[in-house]
C-alpha cells in the first residue's frame, strides 16, 4: 500500500511541484472560514492544499469524524492512508486524467470554472469502510494555467447505496459544457469518449422519474416507494424500468451512481 501511496504523491509533485516553483499562500478569510464550518458538518470535511508542496492550509474541523484527529494535526499522507488498498490504483488513474484535463485540455481561463468528482472507498478511525464523493475546485491557477491552490471537498455518501466507480466528471460551474463519468482506464482525458458530449441524463427524466431515482438511492424498493407516492407498485417498476433504459444503466447501484455525478442526486441525505 506504501508503494502504491508513494506512486500517486510522485505522480503530483511532477505534475504540479515541479509548476509551482514559488509558494504563496491561499488567503483565507474569516467569511470563508465561517461558511466551511457550516457547510463541513456531520458526513462532511473540506481542507485547501497548496499545490508546491501540497501543505493543507486549512482543515475543517469536521475531519475529526473521520481521521480521530483534531484539524491542525492533519497532513494530506494522513488523508491518503484512508483509502482502500484495492482503491489505489484507480485513484492513480484519476488523478492522471484529471491532470491531463486541467493541464493539456482546457485553456487556462477555464480552468477555474470546472470542479472534478468522483467516489472512492475509505476506512475511517474507527475501522467503518465508507464510500466518499471527492469534489475538488481549483481555486487559483499559474501564469501557465496549472492549478496552484485547491479546495477539495470529501462527502460521506454511504448512505446512496453505491461503490467506487471507475469514471471522473467534469462540472462546469458556471453553465457551460460538462463531462460525466469519463472512463480513466487510459489516464488521458478524451472529449470524445464522454457522456456529456452524448447526453445529459437530467435532461431525460421527468420529474417523477426524478423523485423515484432520489427514493431509490435511499435503498427503498418499489413497494415502499408506492407507498410514499400513494401509487401502485408496478406503476414504480414501470418507471424502474424506463430510468434504467433511459439512463443506460443495468441496475439501481449503477443508476445511482451515475445521477450522483449528474447532479441529479444531492450528496446530502435527500
Amino acid at each position: 500500500m506504501q508503494k502504491g501511496l508513494r506512486k500517486i504523491s510522485d505522480y503530483w509533485k511532477e505534475i504540479y511541484s515541479r509548476q509551482v516553483k514559488d509558494y504563496r499562500p491561499f488567503e483565507i478569510s474569516d467569511d470563508f472560514k465561517r461558511y466551511a464550518s457550516m457547510f463541513a458538518v456531520g458526513n462532511s470535511y473540506l481542507y485547501i492544499v497548496n499545490l508546491h508542496n501540497f501543505e493543507l492550509e486549512y482543515v475543517s474541523e469536521s475531519v475529526e469524524q473521520f481521521l480521530g484527529k483534531d484539524a491542525g494535526e492533519v497532513h494530506l499522507k494522513d488523508l491518503m492512508k484512508t483509502v482502500l488498498p484495492e482503491e489505489i490504483e484507480n485513484i492513480h488513474l484519476k488523478s492522471k486524467l484529471i491532470s491531463d484535463f486541467y493541464t493539456a485540455y482546457l485553456e487556462k481561463e477555464e480552468v477555474l470554472a470546472y470542479k472534478n468528482m468522483f467516489s472512492y472507498r475509505m476506512k475511517d478511525a474507527r475501522g467503518k469502510i465508507r464510500t466518499m464523493l471527492y469534489q475538488a475546485i481549483p481555486l487559483s491557477v499559474l501564469e501557465n494555467g496549472t492549478p496552484e491552490h485547491v479546495l477539495c471537498i470529501q462527502t460521506d455518501v454511504s448512505h446512496l447505496k453505491i461503490t467506487s466507480t471507475s469514471t471522473v466528471s467534469f462540472i462546469n460551474m458556471d453553465g457551460g459544457k460538462c463531462y460525466f463519468n469519463v472512463d480513466i482506464s487510459k489516464g488521458k482525458f478524451d472529449p470524445q469518449a464522454c457522456e456529456g458530449d452524448k447526453k445529459d441524463i437530467s435532461k431525460l427524466f421527468s420529474e417523477r422519474e426524478k423523485e423515484i431515482v432520489i427514493k431509490l438511492s435511499r435503498g427503498l424498493n418499489a413497494e415502499q416507494i408506492a407507498d410514499e407516492l400513494n401509487l401502485s407498485h408496478h406503476t414504480i417498476k414501470t418507471h424502474r424500468r424506463n430510468i434504467l433504459q433511459k439512463s443506460g444503466c443495468t441496475n439501481t447501484t449503477e443508476l445511482v451512481a451515475k445521477c450522483l455525478t449528474n447532479g441529479i442526486i444531492s450528496p446530502g441525505l435527500n
